[in-house]
């Protein structure tokens, strides 16, 4: 497992822009082996979604398009 977010990071959606920029508010680990890793993140429009924060998982919220913001 490789996870690809951190709480506090800042990040943006490539295809969605009309959500603004975003803050990972939390993160979760599953304790069973092969369980999945979640990040929930708090964009400008005012709502919280959550993703997959694995970067060995084909749904990891990298290849849906969230990018880290330096």
């Amino acid at each position: 497992m490789r996870l690809y977010l951190k709480a506090g990071d800042k990040v943006t959606h490539l295809h969605s822009a009309a959500w603004g920029v975003g803050e990972v508010v939390e993160e979760r680990h599953s304790v069973l082996a092969g369980g999945f890793c979640f990040v929930r993140i708090s964009f400008e429009d005012g709502e919280d979604r959550s993703f997959i924060n694995d970067l060995d998982h084909q749904c990891c919220c990298y290849y849906t398009g969230i990018r880290v913001l330096y």
